[in-house]
């Protein structure tokens, strides 16, 4: 079974439970569907849509891997299939980008989907191999000036028979990682490989030294040039928390949403600190019975690098009131400390809304 590794966390690939300590004890299991989509007639092959209908609404999939995505209309077409399916309206579509056609519809197809996978070992096939280096750059940078979640592939193809990768290959694994990425996607090697475990276990090692020597300082400096003047509201919000947790040297960020938005906004500035994204359920109702939002968010915020979600007791609206703010964030705090993220005399900065104005503050941990 192939599995995807994120820099932080271990996910496995198809049934991706994840094992850790959920706020409230809410437990979040992550289901990946990777779709297969036909070249011909530029629909879904009557397989996948059938896996779907039955497999994937039972298992309220998270995210869905679109291969060989080549237009923007192709994330469109599943959006619409999915959005027929009941909860499957909140399935992120990941486009799976492996030919020379979904290179040059790269920019609409990256307004369209919610993540994007660059299949390096097809795309090998179709592009010259000199050049494949400069789409997975030029990729990398889009999705993460983007804010969108990218993933990369073909890695480590000799552990498939060997216990250690080439020298060529740990040094990929380290690039990805500085280039910005946010996964590494396992394939053969977890697949059928003689040593799948080991295999995680060594690029998880070369990913976590990469992200130590990450140029943190030139990445949010070229981020906010991209951007621009003037920000909108919430990259505005987001941009200040990173950079006054940068300033005060913060142990953690907690903030506090609801749709996951804010938080991955805050990700998206590549923080050295862990995002700790508390999501807020909201809980609505048909007249017949009650139901609450935030279990799919957080879920799905495992994927983005540096996101730790923790699903919040949907009884606290946290929005509305300041003693229902502090009950959640002190059982934040309580989480922080227990993983080992926070330590006594610690400060950790805060974003999250209070009525209708956004607020960063900074707190100072006592003993």
């Amino acid at each position: 079974m192939s599995s995807l590794i994120t820099y932080q966390r271990l996910l496995v690939y198809l049934f991706l439970v994840f094992d850790c300590h959920w706020m409230l004890v809410y437990v979040l299991v992550m289901k990946v569907f990777s779709l297969s989509y036909s070249e011909t007639c530029g629909g879904l092959k009557a397989k996948s849509d059938l896996v779907i209908r039955t497999w994937g609404v039972r298992n309220n999939i998270d995210f869905l891997s679109l291969s060989y995505t080549r237009h923007a209309e192709d994330i469109r077409h599943a959006r619409a299939f999915l959005s027929k399916l009941g909860d499957m309206n909140q399935t992120q579509i990941f486009a799976k980008i492996e030919n020379v056609e979904g290179l040059k519809h790269f920019d609409e197809i990256l307004q369209e989907a919610d993540g994007v996978i660059l299949a390096r070992g097809n795309l090998g096939i179709d592009l010259p191999p000199e050049k494949v280096f400069l789409f997975q750059k030029a990729a990398v940078y889009k999705c993460n000036m983007a804010g969108k979640p990218v993933v990369v592939t073909r890695v480590v193809d000799s552990m498939t028979d060997n216990l250690r990768p080439t020298r060529a290959e740990a040094t990929d694994v380290a690039n990805a990682v500085l280039d910005g990425s946010d996964a590494i996607l396992l394939g053969a090697e977890t697949l059928r490989g003689l040593y799948p475990v080991e295999t995680i276990s060594i690029v998880g090692k070369i990913c976590a030294e990469a992200e130590k020597v990450f140029n943190q300082d030139l990445y949010f400096k070229r981020a906010v040039k991209y951007i621009g003047e003037p920000m909108t509201h919430l990259e505005s919000i987001t941009s200040s928390a990173v950079r006054a947790a940068i300033k005060v040297k913060a142990s953690v960020i907690i903030c506090f949403t609801s749709s996951g938005r804010a938080a991955r906004l805050i990700s998206k500035y590549r923080p050295t600190m862990p995002v700790l994204s508390v999501v807020i359920p909201r809980v609505k109702t048909n007249q017949l019975r009650w139901t609450f939002s935030g279990a799919y968010e957080a879920r799905q915020s495992l994927i983005v690098r540096g996101l730790f979600p923790m699903l919040a007791d949907p009884r606290h609206p946290a929005e509305k009131t300041g003693i229902a703010n502090e009950s959640i964030l002190k059982v934040a705090l309580d989480y922080g400390r227990a993983s080992g993220v926070i330590k006594p005399h610690d400060r950790v900065v805060v974003c999250q809304k209070v009525g209708d104005a956004s607020v960063v503050k900074i707190i100072e941990l006592e003993d």
